[in-house]
């Protein structure tokens, strides 16, 4: 058997090149298939981001979507209102009543701005209740009033779970906050004027309220996804 040292010099010369040809073939090969997997890793990412910026906007639209239904019914409730209040219900809409929610919304950023309409919505949820007994005792069981204001309530109740769900969207790591200070405070026991007096106030409030999230929501449409966007279009 020939050992390489007894090979003639051009085909020991001919074997190296054949090796060092084979070594850069190999190398072409390797860099090209991590080129192909860097990109379809990058491409995955980019579909990943875009799928939660979709479902970014999808969420906000289908919650800001049942904030204005919840506002034209509540508007339509204050005209029931009125009218099954007999005479005089105008002035018990200009009425003051201690202890109802602040209409405004707090916070600087989304984050705190989501929690503050979260936390208003779980605060004049009781309030509906307490309404609605009081209520019980002045209409008949029938009472279209009475159907609106179930249907608020109940409205009412799916968007503060659309709210908080939305807010766990955005910020998975951030604990929702519950309302603090405990149960919400309600009035003590009334005469027919002071409930009278006192539920059209509330919903009167919850009117405004519910135009202040409208307004709040719709500008964190055009800042939270969109700067998501943008983010994602920085890194990749």
């Amino acid at each position: 058997m020939i050992s390489p040292q007894n090979l003639p010099d051009t085909e020991r010369r001919m074997n190296g090149h054949v090796k060092s040809m084979s070594f850069q073939k190999f190398m072409e090969s390797a860099t090209t298939l991590l080129s192909l997997l860097l990109i379809m890793a990058v491409d995955s990412t980019k579909t990943v981001a875009a799928s939660r910026n979709q479902q970014c906007g999808n969420a906000l639209l289908q919650t800001l979507k049942l904030t204005r239904l919840v506002r034209k019914e509540s508007t339509d409730l204050i005209k029931t209102y009125k009218v099954y209040q007999g005479e005089m219900s105008d002035l018990f809409c200009e009425g003051s009543v201690s202890n109802i929610p602040d209409p405004s919304i707090s916070g600087l950023d989304p984050s705190e701005k989501i929690v503050s309409i979260y936390t208003n919505l779980q605060m004049f949820i009781p309030h509906f209740k307490r309404v609605y007994e009081q209520q019980t005792d002045l209409q008949s069981p029938t009472s279209p009033l009475l159907t609106e204001l179930t249907n608020v309530s109940l409205r009412s109740r799916n968007l503060a779970l659309l709210i908080k769900a939305f807010y766990q969207s955005l910020f998975p790591n951030l604990p929702v906050p519950e309302p603090a200070g405990g149960p919400t405070t309600l009035p003590p026991p009334q005469n027919v004027f002071q409930q009278k007096v006192y539920g059209c106030v509330v919903l009167k409030t919850y009117k405004k309220f519910l135009l202040d999230v409208s307004k709040v929501l719709n500008n964190i449409k055009g800042k939270v996804c969109r700067r998501r966007i943008q983010m994602n279009a920085l890194f990749f």
